[in-house]
């Protein structure tokens, strides 16, 4: 991951240099902040080096205690508007990057890190057909960039499991589909995810009712995320990310193994190709 240190290169990177300098004009170390506004000194560092995004809560708390009438909060509102993703799925993509393990599972779309480019942008021109198309393409790219993750060195340890409507929905029509089936089986070849299908034929699943997204980490607890329309939620509470766990491990139970799912994939590609001629 890389690490910034010029404040100029980003508001992000600004914040964090802010934190530093006015951290250390206090005299206080990291550890001895983190005690303060009740997170981890580790938590301020990564967020001194451009790491970790800051948040909006703990923003006002380092204004309180270092003094700095509303300086974090203001920039944080610069950080947050230079996000390239939506408020609801900025902290999501952020901890997906730090994650040691990813288990998520779709019941109707690819999921984000597993979009082609043609998908992705059949799916922004669906949702907003006013758009302009300039800046569906800047989503479309932003989507793709994501892509970096699965590819580097300590990528995680990726885990998909994908309702069998997934596969049968023609988003952005047959041709489309060929390209997004096929790019799904190169990144089963390259290792770099391991995808199960649940069938229609296993009826109804534990997690028929919603997306799943499932994060493990070195030195934090584990993290479920769910998302629906234009919204999305973070789920620390442990309980809760149990029952989570226990749905994904039933839905996995309840599908196809991953040799019998990748045959599914290659031949949902193979009937859109049959489509498209």
């Amino acid at each position: 991951m890389a690490v910034e240190h010029d404040p100029s290169h980003s508001p992000r990177a600004y914040y964090g240099a802010e934190l530093r300098r006015l951290r250390e004009l206090a005299g206080l170390s990291q550890e001895a902040l983190g005690q303060l506004v009740f997170c981890s000194g580790g938590y301020i560092g990564q967020m001194e080096v451009a790491v970790r995004k800051p948040q909006e809560d703990l923003s006002k708390r380092l204004d309180q205690v270092l003094k700095t009438d509303g300086h974090f909060l203001r920039v944080y509102e610069m950080v947050r508007k230079s996000s390239r993703y939506a408020d609801y799925f900025a902290h999501a993509v952020e901890l997906q990057s730090m994650a040691l393990t990813i288990s998520e599972f779709s019941p109707l779309l690819v999921p984000g890190l597993l979009q082609a480019p043609d998908y992705a942008r059949a799916l922004f021109e669906a949702a907003q057909p006013l758009r302009k198309a300039a800046d569906n393409e800047e989503m479309v790219a932003a989507r793709i960039a994501r892509y970096e993750l699965l590819n580097r060195p300590n990528a995680p340890l990726y885990w998909v499991i994908l309702d069998e409507a997934v596969l049968r929905r023609p988003v952005g029509g047959a041709s489309v589909m060929v390209r997004q089936m096929s790019h799904l089986v190169e990144l089963i070849q390259d290792r770099k995810v391991l995808i199960q299908v649940v069938p229609y034929s296993a009826g109804a699943h534990a997690l028929l009712v919603g997306s799943l997204c499932l994060m493990t980490f070195e030195d934090a607890p584990p993290t479920a995320y769910v998302d629906g329309l234009y919204t999305g939620n973070l789920i620390d509470d442990p309980a809760l990310v149990d029952q989570c766990s226990l749905a994904y491990d039933l839905a996995r139970a309840a599908a196809l193994p991953p040799e019998a799912s990748r045959a599914m994939i290659e031949s949902a590609a193979e009937d859109y190709a049959d489509a498209s001629n």
